[in-house]
């Protein structure tokens, strides 16, 4: 999922501030460096599921056969690899 530096900053600030308003989470660092750890976690996550989709868009169109996107048979290949895909990737 694409997502613009500009949304990715205004994500980070709202869990920032969620962090901070629970009384049940306790922080040692700065609260910028808590933002921009969010950042860093936000930004590698949305790397993978780049990466996983393009891996499984791949291993789609080297089928033999063309499968549209869009239809039913393509969702349920997109699904299964991606399921896969995804378990490989995060060692689930």
């Amino acid at each position: 999922m694409k997502l613009t530096r500009e949304k990715i900053n205004h994500l980070s600030k709202q869990i920032l501030n969620a962090l901070l308003e629970d009384d049940r989470i306790e922080y040692f660092i700065e609260e910028n460096d808590l933002r921009l750890q969010v950042v860093k976690v936000l930004t590698d996550e949305l790397s993978i599921e780049d990466e996983i989709e393009a891996s499984v868009r791949k291993t789609i169109s080297s089928y033999g056969r063309d499968i549209r996107e869009g239809t039913e048979e393509w969702d349920i290949v997109y699904q299964r690899h991606y399921e896969e895909e995804n378990k490989k990737r995060r060692g689930l």
